[in-house]
């Protein structure tokens, strides 16, 4: 066989995928999780003990579970039982629209977790219809994305952008989505012109 048989073209990058899996009993606070489609955040962790469902209840249960990424707020975990594994109750925030998803997972099961990132980029534009113009790291335009709905955070990128100031948005996406999140202004951050 020649070299030439065995020459495979890679179409995908390393993190390809939206998610990767991980043991639902090493899931902790401040960490990420899918629930019903959605990506979760877990911000406060708590141990107790839960009842266990019975049978026909972790049925009904399998049955509603939808795969969505959130934040993880709660996560309880049970002692092993009568009816078999220890189980985590998550208790999580979705990451971009802030609504509260809950999940019970046997502990030695896996769970989805998001692959979460966080880009700036320089605030170019916006315009008259709620989208921002971005300047990207390499010098092209991203021209996609929406003002935030969080009224704070809009007020302040309206205000500053109003105000002529050089402004720094952070995105952060997960699972095909994207969102501003933060906002930075480029003075007080240091890379402003030092007079020449």
């Amino acid at each position: 066989m020649s070299d030439e048989e065995h020459h495979f073209e890679s179409k995908a990058d390393a993190g390809a995928s939206k998610t990767y899996p991980q043991q639902a009993g090493t899931i902790r606070k401040n960490g990420y999780i899918v629930i019903k489609n959605r990506p979760c955040k877990l911000s406060i962790q708590r141990r107790e003990h839960i009842t266990f469902l019975s049978v026909c209840d972790s049925h009904r249960l399998d049955e509603k579970k939808q795969n969505k990424a959130t934040i993880v707020v709660e996560v309880s975990t049970s002692k092993t039982g009568k009816h078999g594994h220890a189980k985590c109750h998550f208790v999580a925030i979705d990451i971009f629209n802030g609504k509260k998803l809950e999940d019970i997972v046997p502990s030695s099961h896996n769970c989805d977790v998001p692959h979460v990132n966080r880009t700036d980029y320089q605030l170019i534009d916006i315009s008259e219809d709620g989208f921002v113009s971005l300047l990207t790291e390499n010098g092209n335009t991203k021209d996609d994305l929406r003002l935030p709905t969080d009224e704070s955070l809009l007020t302040q990128i309206k205000d500053g952008f109003g105000d002529g100031k050089d402004l720094v948005v952070t995105v952060m996406s997960a699972m095909g989505e994207e969102q501003i999140c933060a906002l930075k202004d480029i003075v007080t951050l240091g890379f402003g012109w030092s007079g020449l």
